[in-house]
């Protein structure tokens, strides 16, 4: 790992709906601009920053129940239009990133790097960059050879004119949230209701179906992790770091070993 740049540690999730993802990034992102004001992070006295400290840079890993979201364009996309796609029995979020309406459900491997930009002297173009060269590695290592990344304003993981990995990130003070969801064995039914990304004509796969059999996506994980340390040049703890992380850099400790992971609703 290059000398300064900080770790990059793993949350893992599992499934949850999206708003409680959500809300761990939320937290996450609170905690960075807690460091940048100079502010409490969690509005205890005992938990402000030490001088010189920082907030960690995490990766958080998971998987979603039904749900179709929407970027920042959102007058597309009206009331009635949220009634109709709720009634399939899907949840609907509007949200801050960009991009047009998708779908996360189950089978797919859901990746929200909130980190600082900044720390790491990497710009938002670099940064999706990255995370496009992470995926498409990923997908090939797992025999998807022809995967390839695409720009905007296509931006993904394509396989000829069907999707294989979507992408939308938010940026501001060079905190990120947001990120990609990589698809790996989902019902891809629940696109035939909307206008994947808003790209008209274009189709989605995943990897069970280019590969003609299951992907799991314990397995797509851990490629997926493998190749984003090494894009980002960073390496890789776990959350029992990110405990660890937080305890060595508040002044009173005791304070922080109980309260991590309730604090970031895990």
């Amino acid at each position: 790992m290059p000398s300064g740049v900080p770790p990059l540690y793993v949350l893992r999730l599992g499934r949850v709906p999206y708003g409680r993802a959500m809300d761990v990034q939320n937290r996450l992102v609170q905690a960075h601009r807690a460091h940048l004001d100079g502010t409490d992070w969690r509005s205890n006295p005992d938990a402000r920053w030490k001088e010189g400290a920082h907030a960690p840079d995490v990766l958080v890993l998971c998987e979603h129940d039904p749900v179709y979201t929407v970027g920042l364009r959102q007058t597309l996309y009206p009331p009635d239009e949220e009634a109709r796609l709720r009634k399939l029995g899907a949840d609907f979020q509007r949200t801050d990133r960009g991009g047009l309406i998708t779908f996360f459900g189950p089978g797919m491997l859901v990746a929200y790097p909130v980190i600082n930009l900044a720390r790491r002297r990497c710009g938002l173009r670099l940064h999706v960059e990255q995370l496009r060269h992470a995926a498409t590695t990923t997908c090939r290592s797992l025999g998807v050879g022809k995967a390839e990344s695409r720009g905007p304003p296509e931006t993904g993981v394509w396989m000829g004119n069907k999707k294989l990995c979507a992408f939308g990130v938010h940026c501001a003070r060079h905190i990120t949230t947001h990120g990609l969801a990589l698809y790996c064995d989902p019902d891809l039914s629940w696109f035939q209701h909307i206008v994947p990304c808003g790209l008209e004509g274009r189709g989605v796969t995943s990897l069970t179906q280019e590969l003609g059999h299951r992907i799991w996506l314990n397995g797509s994980s851990s490629n997926f992790q493998s190749f984003i340390s090494e894009c980002l040049g960073v390496l890789v703890g776990w959350v029992s770091e990110i405990i660890i992380y937080f305890r060595n850099y508040f002044r009173n400790s005791e304070s922080i070993q109980g309260g991590i992971l309730s604090f970031l609703g895990v």
